[in-house]
């Protein structure tokens, strides 16, 4: 209280603007610095908060993201049609439909089936690039997907450290292309799960 009473009196030091800025400015290499000098189990904990909080933080960028995306959409003039189309019959319905499966997606109903061949069965060698880690590149438990994989929307990774199974950011598709049979139009539509995967229960964990 008595540190309110002073600063209303006579008002805060004419620096104070500044030094608050560069203390501000030198806070996350001060936590930088720590996040390197602390050993054991501060050092775990210190990192998990961070972790934590970067998580927190991409979600919520990621929602801000998706909030602010506005379609710019141009009116297309009658008989236009655009080069990589010509050789389809183009329908007014394929509009229709498309918001439609919109429509669905968002009550979870409509799932859309790719039809996929039957493949045979891959050996895990094929599948998974063994990857040496550790200081001296002894130790060979961490595998690398090497397929293409599909993760969910809310899907964080594990810590690197302990991560078994690393997929690449390239190989996560979460969108499948999928053409209409009777509208001869594709689709460009989100993933809503996998099929199981015959030959081993662990790939479609994986995606």
């Amino acid at each position: 209280e008595y540190i309110e009473r002073h600063r209303k009196l006579h008002g805060r030091r004419l620096d104070y603007e500044e030094r608050k800025r560069k203390k501000e400015a030198r806070e996350p290499h001060k936590r930088a610095e720590k996040a390197r000098k602390l050993r054991g189990l501060k050092a775990k904990m210190f990192n998990k908060e961070r972790r934590n909080e970067k998580i927190q933080m991409k979600k919520k960028i990621k929602a801000h993201e998706e909030k602010n995306v506005r379609q710019n959409t141009e009116k297309v003039a009658e008989g236009a049609v655009p080069v990589y189309l010509l050789d389809r019959d183009v329908q007014s319905r394929a509009k229709v439909l498309s918001n439609m499966i919109k429509q669905k997606r968002k009550e979870k109903a409509g799932k859309w089936d790719v039809p996929i061949p039957k493949v045979r069965a891959q050996a895990d060698a094929e599948v998974f690039k063994v990857l040496k880690s550790g200081k001296s590149k002894r130790k060979a438990w961490k595998r690398m997907v090497t397929k293409v994989t599909f993760v969910g929307e809310n899907f964080t990774r594990k810590p690197p450290k302990f991560e078994r199974f690393i997929r690449p950011m390239a190989l996560r598709f979460t969108k499948a292309h999928v053409t209409h049979p009777e509208l001869k139009a594709t689709f460009c539509l989100p993933i809503i799960g996998v099929k199981k995967n015959p030959s081993s229960q662990m790939f479609t964990s994986l995606g």
